[in-house]
């Protein structure tokens, strides 16, 4: 009888065995075909590492250094290891265990004890034995195979998380230091300004001192030079703020951070292109939400499976004796074999909340899957009307800029032969200044929706940054046993 339980397992084992729960299969996704706001000059950029087109190397050495260095990337990686070794934990549970055990001990018995034991008998005996035992559940139901698949995607995930540091980290440093050259450069214009404001505020003075200006024309100068004067800490406060944030994306004590080009100097790259559905494939937290949707539709099965018996094999095979020395003779040995069997009866509906919960967490992850892809396509879009219009704004900055030198140099000549007041010179002058400012600002804002284009996109630019870091993931995905 016993071999008949025996030959039935293992010919169910040679036909194969059912897996419970649902195949994944991707989702529908309402896609859009275009852009709404498509740039008809996109290049086929996406796998470049784009921080490259800036043309600064100084900004390559500090995109270098933050994924060497950066802590988000580290703790990142140490996450995927965590999951590699969780991975493994959960599919070692489809193989069988094995394992050895042994014991020796000496017992005394009572003479008195329920069994009588003759007068004159050794009342104490040793006992040894060693075993070599093995067990295995098997996986009819495919409870195993499923959490195995659920554990890989969970793995993936993570890993689709390490690159989703990458983009991030990458662009924000590439943000930071265009920041940083924007800022400077407004500080060189309103250090100008405050020197040829000082040289005004001389003049006057030294008009006003010969009786040849009123003192209000000295006022006027005095507020102006002022004014330009208090813009210099609140820049220098900027500039501070933004190395102390770069430095600590580079994974360093905050500091200072070298400069390359200017802002005027830096290379406008070019704007990558793609279609809405290739983010797909390109976006790694999309990547990563869709192996989060395949983790929790393989829970499914696993939970399903808490319906059915559970059915192993155990056995073991040694040896016990009374004396040392004969403990490995042919007639010391012992043996067992089993099939022990497991079926739930009544459980409280602790299997069908175990179900219910696992679909509707599948649920939610199908849901935050969808709203990963459109808050991708919200970005994308975001970034590539804001590069448009940032383009528009810089060019009539631009125009603007020129008109008020023109202004500014007309007004001084107006004044210097009194055909006009100081006032419309400080008009000129300090609508030139602000001016300038925005100029500057608008470059940065263009810089930045670039960037952001890049940072929307993904691409094979994450994986060849990915790369360059010091902290390697484990294992590729594809690779995963």
């Amino acid at each position: 009888m016993f071999k008949r339980i025996l030959i039935g397992i293992f010919m169910t084992l040679l036909t194969g065995c059912m897996t419970l729960g649902p195949d994944y299969q991707r989702p529908d996704i309402d896609m859009p075909d275009s852009w709404r706001f498509e740039e008809k000059e996109a290049k086929a950029m996406a796998n470049t590492a784009w921080w490259e087109q800036f043309n600064d190397p100084v900004l390559n050495g500090l995109v270098e250094t933050a994924l060497k260095e950066n802590k988000d990337i580290l703790i990142a990686t140490a996450r995927v290891e965590e999951f590699f070794g969780r991975y493994f934990a959960v599919r070692g549970d489809r193989f069988p265990l094995i394992d050895a055990s042994g014991s020796a001990y000496r017992q005394g018995v009572s003479e008195v004890g329920p069994t009588p034991i003759p007068s004159g008998t050794d009342t104490t005996y040793d006992y040894y034995e060693a075993f070599l035992g093995g067990s295995w559940e098997l996986d009819f139901w495919g409870k195993f195979r499923r959490a195995t698949e659920s554990a890989r995607a969970e793995l993936i995930a993570t890993e689709e998380g390490r690159r989703t540091v990458v983009l991030t980290l990458v662009s924000a440093v590439a943000g930071a230091y265009v920041e940083i050259l924007a800022l400077d450069k407004q500080l060189e214009i309103t250090h100008n300004t405050v020197e040829t404001r000082r040289q005004t505020l001389d003049l006057f003075q030294l008009q006003f001192d010969n009786g040849i200006i009123a003192e209000i024309n000295v006022s006027q100068a005095e507020a102006e030079y002022q004014d330009a004067l208090a813009r210099i800490p609140e820049i220098e406060l900027a500039i501070a703020r933004t190395e102390n944030a770069l430095s600590v994306l580079l994974g360093r004590n905050p500091g200072s951070i070298p400069r390359g080009v200017g802002i005027d100097e830096i290379n406008l790259p070019g704007v990558p292109s793609g279609l809405p559905s290739d983010l797909l494939e390109r976006r790694p937290d999309i990547r990563a939400a869709e192996q989060s949707l395949i983790a929790a539709n393989a829970r499914i099965g696993v939970a399903k499976s808490l319906y059915f018996p559970t059915i192993s094999l155990t056995g073991a095979f040694g040896a016990v004796s009374a004396d040392l020395s004969d403990l490995f003779t042919g007639s010391s040995k012992a043996w067992n074999v089993g099939v022990p069997v497991n079926i739930p009866i009544f459980t409280a509906g602790r299997i069908g909340g175990e179900v219910k919960g696992a679909e509707a967490f599948q649920k939610q992850t199908l849901y935050n899957y969808i709203q990963t892809i459109q808050n991708a396509l919200l970005e994308v879009d975001d970034a590539l009307v804001s590069r448009a219009k940032s383009q528009q704004k810089l060019q009539a900055l631009a125009n603007q800029v020129k008109a008020l030198k023109n202004y500014a140099r007309l007004a001084r000549m107006r004044y210097d032969e009194g055909y006009t007041s100081f006032l419309e010179v400080l008009d000129a002058e300090r609508s030139l200044f602000n001016v300038e400012l925005s100029y500057t600002e608008s470059q940065n804002a263009l810089f930045r929706s670039l960037i952001d284009i890049y940072k929307a996109m993904g691409g094979g630019w994450v994986e060849a940054a990915e790369a360059s870091a010091n902290s390697q993931p484990v294992m590729e995905a594809g690779f995963i046993p």
